[in-house]
């Protein structure tokens, strides 16, 4: 067990989509990953409480997005740990969970790394766990090289993925105007958003594709 290479996807995934999950398989595939856990933050920093869609709706969405597929789970390790959710403190219990051996790789987007070191111990993060850099649209990857030197390749890995602008917060907007979201998210998560009549009174603010 302690050998595994194993990705962690974290967010508020409110809701999960399709980029989503095609990030989670690329970095599979590339890395050759054991599986990916999907991490609902339970009570993210830089949201207030009330705009962001209670846990258990929002781990629910996630559980129903990766039926089928036996390499991706999805944990409830934050939200049972309580209080600030900081991806520091989840990667330290990740680290005793898995063992010093396993191979831990925090999959995130690109314009997340270059913000990175506005998180709580960001020196300590490199330690714990290695990055995967989803490309995104209008960011070039030396500007990463400019801001973490040349040592960047030890701890940061780029992902080129299909190009896919789909983000939370344009979703969560597409609902409140009555505007379809087929093929923006899985249709059993559709089915689950219309059935709880989730968005339609939307006060949640903007937000991009792997920061929800």
């Amino acid at each position: 067990m302690n050998e595994q290479r194993i990705g962690i996807l974290g967010g508020t995934f409110d809701p999960v989509h399709h980029g989503h999950l095609v990030a989670a398989d690329a970095a599979m595939e590339n890395f050759s990953l054991d599986k990916v856990v999907f991490m609902p933050a339970a009570n993210p920093p830089h949201k207030q409480p009330d705009s962001v869609t209670d846990f258990w709706r929002r781990y629910l969405m996630v559980v129903l997005a990766v039926l089928g597929n036996p390499n991706f789970k999805v944990s409830r390790l934050e939200y049972e740990r309580g209080g600030v959710t900081y991806t520091v403190d989840t990667m330290r219990q990740l680290r005793q969970i898995y063992g010093e051996g396993a191979e831990l790789y925090f999959i995130t987007g690109i314009d997340t790394i270059l913000d990175i070191f506005s998180w709580r111990e960001p020196k300590e993060l490199f330690t714990l766990c290695k990055f995967i850099a989803a490309t995104r649209p209008g960011y070039d990857k030396r500007i990463v090289e400019e801001i973490f030197g040349e040592h960047f390749k030890d701890v940061i890995q780029f992902l080129d993925m299909p190009q896919m602008d789909i983000s939370s917060s344009d979703i969560r907007r597409r609902v409140q105007e009555g505007k379809s979201i087929k093929y923006l998210v899985p249709e059993v998560v559709e089915r689950y958003i219309r059935q709880q009549g989730l968005y339609s009174s939307d006060k949640t603010g903007p937000g991009g594709a792997f920061d929800e």
